[in-house]
């Protein structure tokens, strides 16, 4: 009987999800309704999944309103009737139409125009599918309105938005937000009406007891709707079910792709390697998973046709026949990868491929797909509200001040001792946490789908501009649709730009180069000893300080050792504490054999007994627990996000318990392993994705190891990595480098090297405006190189202050002339002229001014730098008040050892984490005045007294300690450095000169200081 619901997919309306609806309908004895949210058809698919748990007949439909005022209700007659609603509704939000008063003509839809809209628009014609909505409240007026003479067009239109007055509370909460206004001043007209619930089937029949008829029309509509989509364990893939348009041609091409593709990975085949090809095709097409293969298959080959780099990981790295259609560059032989966690009988869902591509390339890939295959749309995603934000936006409509808003969103306050329009924000927060608050994109997904993307869901247009559809990844392979992932990555940036700048730096070298023999950089010693001592600066994956610090801990001076750690580092190993037994194991042999379990051990050999993959939890399910392969999986994928709460999960759940209590393991033993399941399932990679991300990791640690500079520079040219730029230009200094500040004919918007010099890119200068940038660029590459300061002005167009940045960075110092002469000249050369935009036809004649000798400290330079540059490029520690008191640093900490040290450190990066317990702590990097790097931490005593005040010096004193073999220090006491006042403002004896020079600026006494001739 309830044709018009909402759920929080009603953006900023709604206020509780499709499964409280359906709730609520079985609490109310109501056997079926139609779920209509406003503009969105998010929850649909999800609602018509779950609703025979709940004993309740779904349909759904669509609520069109400009705003939130109504236009009318759609409601799908069946499936064909749903994809005409989504179409309507795409059409107008992709291209941000109104909807008129009037609805198409929809042929599998039925259309409801609410009472009031009826009138208000004068609607008195209605088609064979067009009836009029009724709810409790315009009971009052129906027999004095006109209505009343189209008595077989009258049905129940009773909206159901809120559950109680708390949930209308939290409804004008959110319409408040959604305005951006007080709640005191959200116009009547934005808000739902409190009397929008559902009632008992009995109340509702009763209200309607003088209009039985509309009860009549009411469920007669009903009646003639049905919606249906397959759920169930045995559906069929909703993707591409074809690459060429037939499945037996499909079944040929791979089967050709595979025979091409095996002399160039494998030149003499084994019969392994040529079984497991067979028993890999065979699963693959009983399976129904050729196309999604070819699709990707397609989509790199393509990336190979532009010369694009890429990394293809995933499950699917476990694939011999991905590795052979060059998805992957993972051989699944040599590392022996788990063929069940790639595929098996019991998978539904075909293996992950993560494609990475380059930031600048993936654009035109999503171009590519988008223009190559049919129903193509980005998978969307929902933003929620989260706590901070929430007491950030209730704090605005309560009309708190910003003070005090912001002491709530940093918990600095007592509950007891908040004012009652505080205590609000505190008490509705919860309500409004976790609701969603906007559509947004899944960061790497893809759908290619057999039907139109608009047969499961209405899609809209984000600013990237492609259909994105309305509900996430869950919901699409509910419904058997399964995403193509397409990422962006800065590392294959960084690889493919350092050959281009081989190119022109080092071209004969360059030639040389094979970025893809891979085998050759696995065994290269200088690559190895490299990740061995963790000088990894810049490189993919294994910068970070945990990482540096793993490979240490763990000697890796190989693959196979950095595909281990790779996954290792991730959350999970660490949270169940296994990371540091993994250590304890490798480093200890006889150790895995004392304290692991015989099964556990015999599963994982090769990494102790300790889960370190995702397979793991398979093969611990499989053959610890006893579990089948599907259900296996069901684990594994029911570890994270929201399959965790999934009913065929907890079934799972409580079948691993019960087997192993059957294999007569004891409770401590199955906690223990649950433990390590439960820790870190979620978060661990696949070995086959790990092995990929090595490979990565080897390529750009060949270019590091081989041609550290040019690297270097490709690393800043794509946005750096794990650290700030500053750290990256000390790494190339400390290679070999001369560093220079930009130079108007040296250098371009990002960095440049010459030989061993490199010149720091124009981007780095704050303020710079990109058009005054590209104007000089381009007319340096039309005609040639500045002559002098005269010549730039003269040939570009270009503010004063755009030009004095340029100066004061020292851009222009080939003139020989000191930077505050020029900054003289540029003044009086453009004090009093009005630019235009046209260059001059004729160069101006030359100017000659008088200007009395002028210094540059190198002091001064370096503050400039940090205030138009964000670092300076002389070390900082010369910028220090007071002399350092000694010059120890990481090279001394070996002969430290279990003693005390003091020495200064320039602050890299600092983790702010906390113990299990809540307790801060500090993990920090440093370089010290030799310009090594060194690693300190900052345990909870030590964390609540000091804290980092930001970039700078810091004198640490601390005990060197060794876990490992890797060194670091626990610090005692901490101070940071004062650095020498800015001379270019301490100086207060030159005051009353500067005065008098900014008179002089705005033109008086100036023939005092120099004339034009």
């Amino acid at each position: 009987m309830y044709l018009n619901c909402h759920t929080y997919y009603s953006l900023r309306y709604g206020t509780f999800s499709e499964l409280d609806l359906l709730k609520l309908a079985q609490e109310n004895h109501i056997r079926q309704l139609v779920l209509t949210d406003i503009n969105n058809t998010s929850a649909c698919l999800n609602f018509i999944r779950r609703a025979p748990e709940y004993d309740v007949r779904p349909l759904v439909g669509i609520d069109f309103r400009n705003g939130v005022t109504p236009a009318f209700i759609g409601i799908a007659a069946n499936n064909q009737g749903f994809q005409e609603l989504n179409e309507f509704l795409s059409d107008h939000l992709h291209n941000e139409k109104s909807f008129e008063a009037k609805a198409p003509a929809f042929e599998n839809a039925f259309v409801v125009y609410p009472f009031e809209t009826v009138l208000k628009e004068e609607l008195f014609e209605f088609g064979d599918r067009e009836f009029i909505g009724i709810s409790v409240r315009d009971l009052r007026r129906l027999p004095f309105s006109r209505l009343m003479r189209f008595k077989e067009k009258l049905v129940v239109q009773q909206a159901v938005s809120f559950r109680h007055k708390r949930d209308y509370n939290t409804h004008r909460l959110l319409r408040a937000i959604d305005k951006n206004v007080l709640l005191s001043k959200l116009p009547p007209e934005e808000e739902g009406s409190e009397d929008e619930k559902m009632y008992p089937l009995e109340n509702l029949v009763r209200a309607f007891g003088d209009y039985s008829f509309i009860l009549e029309n009411t469920e007669r509509l009903l009646q003639q709707c049905q919606i249906e989509f397959d759920f169930s364990l045995e559906r069929e893939t909703q993707n591409l079910r074809s690459y060429t348009g037939s499945m037996e041609e499909d079944e040929q091409l791979i089967e050709r792709l595979c025979r091409e593709g095996l002399p160039y990975r494998y030149p003499e085949p084994s019969q392994a390697v040529e079984d497991r090809i067979q028993k890999e095709l065979e699963l693959i097409k009983a399976k129904g998973f050729v196309s999604y293969f070819l699709i990707n298959w397609d989509i790199i080959n393509y990336a190979r046709s532009k010369g694009y780099f890429y990394v293809g990981r995933g499950s699917g790295a476990n694939s011999i026949v991905a590795y052979l259609l060059r998805i992957t560059d993972v051989d699944p032989m040599e590392l022996d990868l788990y063929f069940e966690r790639f595929i098996n009988l019991y998978r539904i869902n075909p293996p992950d491929f993560d494609i990475d591509f380059s930031w600048r390339d993936r654009e035109d890939i999503t171009q590519y797909i988008f223009k190559r295959f049919p129903n193509v749309s980005l998978l969307g995603t929902y933003v929620t509200f989260q706590e901070r934000g929430v007491i950030r936006e209730l704090g605005k409509v309560f009309g708190l001040p910003k003070e005090e808003i912001d002491a709530l969103t940093k918990g600095e306050y007592e509950t007891s001792r908040l004012d009652s329009i505080a205590r609000l924000v505190v008490q509705y927060m919860p309500l409004l946490h976790g609701l969603p608050n906007y559509l947004s994109i899944h960061a790497s997904g893809i759908l290619i789908s057999q039907h139109p993307i608009t047969y499961f869901s209405a899609t809209h247009l984000p600013p990237k501009g492609f259909p994105t559809t309305q509900f996430d990844m869950v919901v699409a392979e509910d419904v058997g649709l399964y995403k193509f992932d397409i990422l962006a990555q800065r590392g294959l940036g960084k690889i493919k730009d350092t050959l281009e700048i081989l190119h022109y730096n080092q071209p004969e070298a360059a030639a040389q180069v094979d970025l893809h023999d891979i085998k050759a950089f696995k065994l290269d010693r200088r690559v190895n000893t490299l990740i061995k001592t963790a000088q990894c600066m810049g490189c993919f994956y294994v910068e970070s300080p945990a990482m540096r610090m793993l490979l240490k801990k763990l000697e890796v001076d190989h693959y196979l050792g950095l595909v281990a750690a790779s996954s290792i580092i991730r959350p999970g190993v660490s949270k169940s504490g296994m990371m540091r037994e993994y250590i304890l194991r490798h480093r200890n042999p006889g150790r895995a054999e004392e304290r692991a379990h015989p099964v556990m051990l015999d599963i994982m050999p090769d990494t102790y007994g300790v889960m370190v993959y995702q397979e793991d939890v398979i093969k611990v399910a499989h053959h610890f627990a006893g579990l089948d392969l599907g259900e296996a999986d069901v684990l594994r994928r029911g570890m994270s996000g929201k399959y965790r709460s999934r009913e065929e999960f907890q079934k799972v759940q409580d079948k691993f318990r019960n087997n192993c209590r059957n294999k007569g393991y004891s409770d401590q033993l199955i906690d223990e392993v649950w433990h390590q399941v439960a820790s870190f399932a979620g978060y661990a990679f696949a070995k086959g994705h790990s092995a990929s991300y090595a490979v990565e990791s080897y390529q750009s640690l060949f270019l590091r190891a081989y041609f550290p500079l040019e690297y270097m520079v490709a690393v800043l040219n794509n946005g750096g990595g794990f650290y700030r730029p500053e750290f990256y230009i000390h790494d190339a200094r400390m290679q070999g480098a001369t560093i220079h500040p930009p130079c108007i004919n040296k250098s371009y918007a990002i960095n440049r090297i010459y030989d061993t010099h490199i010149y720091l890119g124009l981007m780095y200068i704050r303020d710079l405006e990109a058009r005054s940038m590209q104007r000089f660029l381009a007319e340096r590459s039309q005609k040639g190189p500045f002559k002098s300061l005269e010549d730039f002005i003269d040939r570009v167009h270009m503010s004063r202050e755009q030009l004095s940045l340029l100066i004061r960075i020292d851009a222009f110092r080939f003139t020989g002339i000191n930077k505050h002469e020029l900054l003289w000249k540029a003044h009086l050369m453009l004090g009093t002229e009005t630019r235009t935009e046209h260059p001059k036809l004729f160069g101006a004649r030359p100017q000659h001014f008088r200007i009395p000798q002028l210094r540059t400290r190198s002091l001064e330079t370096a503050f400039e730098q940090i205030e138009l540059l964000g670092f300076s490029l002389c070390s900082p520690f010369e910028l220090l008040e007071e002399t350092p008191k000694n010059k120890h640093g990481q090279g001394d900490m070996e002969r430290y050892l279990n003693r005390n040290i003091d020495l200064y450190g320039y602050l890299v990066t600092v983790k702010n984490t906390r113990t299990h317990t809540g307790k801060r702590m500090f993990f920090a990097t440093f370089i010290d005045q030799q310009g090594e790097v060194f690693d300190v931490v900052l345990f909870p005593p030590v964390a609540k007294k000091y804290n980092f005040r930001g970039k700078g010096i810091y004198r640490l004193y601390g005990k060197v300690v060794s876990e490992f073999g890797f060194l670091s220090i626990e610090v005692i006491k901490m101070q940071k450095e004062n650095y020498i006042p800015d001379p270019r403002y301490s100086d207060m004896k030159t005051a009353p000169r500067l005065l008098q020079n900014k008179d002089l600026l705005k033109g008086r006494n100036s023939r005092d200081i120099g004339s034009r001739n």
